[in-house]
């Protein structure tokens, strides 16, 4: 079943945006969920094994409410559905969009809490949107596309803060829906659903570099979120808790 085109991007430069060093990296792909993991022993067998279990929940749950996969706005919450997708209709009531569009992230995050207690260190990205813990601090790279920023505007994860959602939404990269005009907005939350949800929501916030600062704005007010990165050709904005580097 295809969940969404934001599941698979044309473009794989972006996955050297955060530091590997002395990690193992590995693809782990079923259907559309096309996973990239860096861990300190190699966790493919146990990452396929819950990328089954979340996915036939998607899919399952897709099948017989198509109205979930199909709203651009919040759904009611669904106390009998599964849990990833409890928590897709959860974030995308706080966000205002609607609830694919925390897929990519929920799914790295639900796949990472499935494995983590195996590794101390633990990168899952999808389409762009991370899942990470980590044993020591890290440098992620944002990818914006042909911005000239692109790769230029680097920030700092401490390790004590995850594990933890980095998750890039772009109207410019890739075929994922978009309102806005950004080549990237990278939202940081404690929540990799609720990143990948927000940082489309804030997105669609940004027609031009002159509505930067109130996507900014917007965006530090959604409940869950702790940092925030627009890029929007040669201008950007950050806010909240993102030390650049």
């Amino acid at each position: 079943m295809n969940f969404s085109p934001k599941m698979k991007y044309e473009e794989r430069t972006y996955r050297s945006l955060i530091s590997k060093k002395n990690l193992k990296s590995y693809n782990v792909t079923i259907g559309e969920s096309d996973l990239f993991i860096s861990s300190d022993i190699n966790l493919s067998e146990e990452a396929k094994k819950a990328l089954i279990f979340h996915r036939s929940h998607l899919e399952n749950y897709i099948k017989n409410n198509p109205q979930f996969k199909k709203s651009m706005l919040p759904l009611p919450p669904d106390n009998l559905a599964p849990p990833i997708v409890r928590d897709m209709l959860e974030k995308s009531v706080l966000c205002g969009v609607g609830p694919m569009a925390g897929v990519a992230g929920a799914i790295a995050q639900f796949v990472g809490q499935d494995i983590l207690h195996a590794a101390e260190t633990l990168i899952i990205e999808n389409g762009g949107d991370i899942f990470v813990k980590a044993k020591n601090d890290l440098t992620v790279s944002v990818f914006a596309g042909q911005s000239p920023l692109s790769y230029k505007v680097n920030f700092n994860v401490k390790a004590e803060k995850t594990p933890l959602g980095v998750c890039t939404s772009s109207a410019t990269v890739g075929p994922s829906v978009s309102f806005g005009k950004t080549d990237a907005v990278c939202v940081i939350s404690k929540s990799a659903t609720l990143a990948d949800a927000a940082a489309s929501a804030i997105g669609n916030k940004v027609k031009s570099k002159n509505d930067i600062k109130k996507a900014l704005d917007f965006g530090l007010k959604i409940k869950g979120v702790e940092g925030i990165i627009i890029i929007i050709g040669n201008d950007m904005g950050a806010i909240g808790d993102v030390t650049l580097i």
